[in-house]
C-alpha cells in the first residue's frame, strides 16, 4: 500500500450522500433491481447482488428497504431495463475519471457525461483510455473512533478471511481485497459487529497526481460535480490527490 488515506474524501462523500439520501437509495436501488434481474434475488448465489447489500448497508439503507427492492426485481417483469455503461476520459491536467452509469437511453446519459467533461475542460476518450491506471479492488474503510479492536486484531481478522492488504492511517484503517473475495471479508467483519464507513467493490487508482492550478482544480470540481448531479451516473472513479 502506498499509506494515500482516503478516509477524508470518504467522510465528504458520506456527508454529501445524508444530505441527498433519497438519491442514493435511488442508485443503489436501480443496482439492485439490475443484479436481480441478471443473476437471481438470493444473494448466497448472486455475487453481484452480495457487493450491492454490502453497499447498501455501509449506507445505512434499512434492511426492509433492501428486501423490498430485491422482492420487486424479482416479481416484477415490466421493470425498467438498464443498461451498465463505462465511459473514461481526461479532467484538467490530464487527470484520469472513470464514469460507470445505469441508463435506460445511453443516448442521454453519453450526452450529459460528454457534457460534464466538456465544461470541466476535458475530454471523452475511447474505452481502455484510462481504466489501466487502476486496479478493481474490494475497499472497506473503518473508522478508529468507531472501532474497538486493535490494529493488530482487526488485521487478522481481515487477513484470515481473505483480504489483500491491511494499512493503518492516522484516523482510519483500510482494507483491500480481490473483488471475488469482498463477500467474504465483509462477512467476517460483520460477524465481528466492526463497523465499516465504506465498503464496496471500487476501483484504486494506481498513482495518484496532484493539482497545484486553481482554475484546474475548479474545472475538476465543475466536471465531478455536474457528474455527481446526474441520476443515471452511479460511481465515478478518478486519480486526483485531493
Amino acid at each position: 500500500m502506498s499509506g494515500h488515506s482516503k478516509f477524508a474524501n470518504i467522510k465528504h462523500k458520506k456527508e454529501k450522500n445524508d444530505a441527498a439520501k433519497g438519491k442514493i437509495f435511488t442508485i443503489i436501488g436501480r443496482e439492485i433491481a439490475v443484479a436481480v434481474k441478471e443473476g437471481g434475488p438470493d444473494p448466497a448465489n448472486n455475487f453481484k447482488l452480495a457487493q450491492v447489500i454490502a453497499k447498501a448497508k455501509a449506507n445505512n439503507m434499512p434492511n426492509d428497504t433492501i428486501d423490498r427492492g430485491i422482492k420487486k426485481a424479482a416479481g416484477d417483469g415490466n421493470a425498467v431495463n438498464y443498461e451498465h455503461v463505462t465511459y473514461e476520459g481526461y479532467g484538467p491536467n490530464g487527470i484520469a475519471i472513470i464514469v460507470e452509469a445505469l441508463t435506460d437511453n445511453k443516448n442521454r446519459t453519453a450526452a450529459n457525461v460528454r457534457s460534464a467533461f466538456t465544461k470541466g475542460n476535458g475530454s471523452i476518450g475511447t474505452q481502455g483510455c484510462v481504466s489501466y491506471m487502476f486496479d478493481e479492488k474490494g475497499q472497506v474503510i473503518i473508522d478508529k473512533e468507531e472501532c474497538e479492536l486493535s490494529a493488530d486484531d482487526l488485521m487478522m481478522i481481515a487477513l484470515d478471511a481473505g483480504a489483500e492488504d491491511f494499512s493503518e492511517e492516522e484516523d482510519s484503517f483500510e482494507i483491500l481485497t480481490a473483488p471475488e473475495d469482498f463477500d467474504t471479508v465483509y462477512k467476517a467483519l460483520q460477524d465481528n459487529n466492526i463497523a465499516m464507513a465504506s465498503a464496496e467493490v471500487t476501483m484504486i487508482p494506481q498513482n495518484y497526481v496532484e493539482l497545484t492550478d486553481e482554475n484546474a482544480v475548479k474545472n475538476l470540481n465543475r466536471t465531478l460535480d455536474l457528474l455527481d448531479e446526474d441520476d443515471d451516473v452511479q460511481a465515478v472513479y478518478h486519480n486526483w490527490d485531493e
